[in-house]
């Protein structure tokens, strides 16, 4: 496993009264404490907060979320570092699949949820995300620039030129927002049609799409992670899948390196525009 050196960025800290505020440090888990730290966060946000119903291998320690990509992936774990104090708890993590380990796995993740098969082209310098997570208190645009940062530094260590994974979608409305959702963004986020990719058990896409001016509805809210993804230039893989466990819609995305946005492409991987 690569481990890059700790990657530090300023944060404003949620006590306005603390005299000095603290940093985010990110790392590469380089240990099993490492992984089952990681592990415990994802259980407390997936689980005990979205309510997800979980099947972690047999033996799995209670109050975890893993599977069997976990010990095939790379863990970006990031924490809040107080000068005076030193480092506080997890707050943020990801998990990547390089294509070596894929191979290794027997595939991606997101094989499990969609047929990959127009990808194959892309496999070997792809890597995927997931399980991307960040502490209640810590859900500010400074923790999950600081995870983006590292990621972009580690597609540029490893030479890979393209990002795969699913961002996922709540279904407490019995899938009404991420149908709607689909439907608006596809019309100017979609992958030509070469890439197109679908679910393996698909949403219901009953909610007819949005004719902007004519619905009596709001426009469906993109959730930060996804606005942040598009905005970056990540695009529509195809119609999302059903996350029955997680109770989700997933949204397949690709992010291709020489397709970002110029304002993050020299943020991230270094690159000038």
């Amino acid at each position: 496993m690569d481990i890059t050196a700790p990657h530090a960025l300023p944060h404003r800290s949620p006590t306005p009264l603390a005299a000095v505020a603290p940093v985010l440090e990110t790392r590469w888990a380089d240990c099993e404490e490492d992984v089952r730290e990681a592990q415990r966060l994802r259980f407390c946000v997936f689980a005990q907060e979205m309510g997800a119903r979980l099947t972690p291998p047999e033996g799995t320690p209670p109050g975890l979320d893993a599977d069997r990509f976990d010990a095939f992936c790379d863990h970006l774990l990031v924490r809040a570092v107080d000068p005076v104090h030193g480092p506080g708890p997890l707050i943020g993590t990801y998990r990547v699949l390089t294509p070596e380990a894929a191979r290794r796995a027997g595939g991606f993740y997101t094989d499990t949820e969609f047929d990959l098969a127009p990808l194959a082209p892309l496999r070997g310098s792809a890597l995927e995300l997931g399980r991307s997570c960040v502490d209640a208190d810590w859900r500010s645009g400074s923790v999950i620039m600081a995870l983006w940062t590292a990621l972009g530094q580690y597609m540029v260590d490893h030479a890979l030129d393209t990002m795969i994974g699913c961002a996922s979608i709540g279904l407490d409305d019995q899938g009404t927002a991420a149908a709607r959702l689909w439907h608006r963004l596809c019309r100017t986020h979609l992958v030509e049609e070469r890439w197109r990719v679908e679910p393996r058990i698909a949403l219901p896409l009953d909610a007819e799409p949005d004719t902007d001016a004519d619905s009596d509805l709001p426009p469906p809210a993109t959730p930060p992670l996804i606005k942040g993804y598009l905005r970056c230039g990540a695009r529509l893989l195809g119609p999302p899948a059903l996350d029955v466990a997680f109770n989700t819609a997933d949204l397949p995305l690709m992010l291709r390196v020489d397709e970002v946005s110029p304002r993050y492409r020299q943020h991230f991987f270094g690159i000038q525009a």
